[in-house]
């Protein structure tokens, strides 16, 4: 099935991990895909060819999103590429491990400008290239928005950020276009972490293993599906916010 065929999708990072996954799920079941990149431009390539090997269009956006001004003009850029915009991905974000003592505030604003500012603004550029036809917008979150993590206070805080904001924009963007959330807990692991790591998560881990890019692109592709849904997060973490 292809219930997504016809519809144009733009997906923040896009070109690698959880974002890359969401642009295939989407990909197989019909919509046509706008990869937006910051660094790495192989790898986008590369997506860009999986993408069209299933038989959808795909265009490419490169730009840094921490930059307000390359936020606000992406949604335009992605219309103009593809000719509408049915859903939005705010996938692109990053994890700094931040102890709390050594937070500097260069790293702060980096984090904010990128985790949260930029899927505001992507966001309220988007609704009304949407409004004609109604839209969805689907905001990555994390675990650490419900969670207290001392080494990734401010990670947390731009995460909790986007738990609210997918609130309130569900609330302002009602009924033309629909706004949720997925909340992602041990999925695809920092590279920087070791196995020890891992393995003590996958133990203390209710399902017992470490989460797949799979698993969230899965739950993105429900809540795109999900037609009298809106305002909601979904937790996709194996149930570690219940394991206490």
């Amino acid at each position: 099935m292809r219930p997504f065929a016809g519809k144009v999708a733009l997906v923040t990072g896009g070109a690698r991990r959880v974002g890359k996954a969401i642009a295939v799920a989407l990909a197989d079941r019909g919509a046509d895909i706008v990869v937006h990149y910051h660094r790495g431009a192989t790898e986008a390539d590369e997506t860009a060819q999986e993408l069209r090997a299933r038989g959808v269009r795909v265009g490419m956006v490169q730009g840094d999103l921490s930059r307000v001004e390359v936020a606000q003009s992406l949604p335009r850029q992605a219309h103009a590429l593809l000719g509408r915009l049915d859903i939005v991905i705010n996938s692109a974000a990053m994890m700094l491990r931040t102890p709390l003592g050594d937070v500097a505030p260069d790293e702060w604003d980096r984090m904010f400008a990128l985790n949260l500012r930029a899927p505001f603004f992507v966001a309220q550029a988007a609704a009304p290239l949407m409004q004609a036809d109604g839209g969805v917008i689907v905001n990555i979150a994390d675990l650490a928005a419900y969670e207290t993590w001392p080494a990734y206070v401010p990670h947390g805080i731009t995460k909790a950020g986007i738990v609210q904001m997918t609130r309130g924009l569900a609330r302002a963007l009602a009924p033309a276009i629909r706004v949720n959330a997925v909340a992602p807990g041990a999925v695809l692991l920092p590279d920087e972490w070791d196995a020890v790591t891992a393995d003590r998560l996958a133990a203390t881990t209710p399902l017992r293993r470490i989460g797949s890019a799979d698993d969230v692109a899965q739950a993105v592709v429900f809540l795109c599906e999900a037609g009298y849904v809106t305002g909601d997060v979904i937790i996709v973490d194996g149930g570690r916010h219940i394991r206490t």
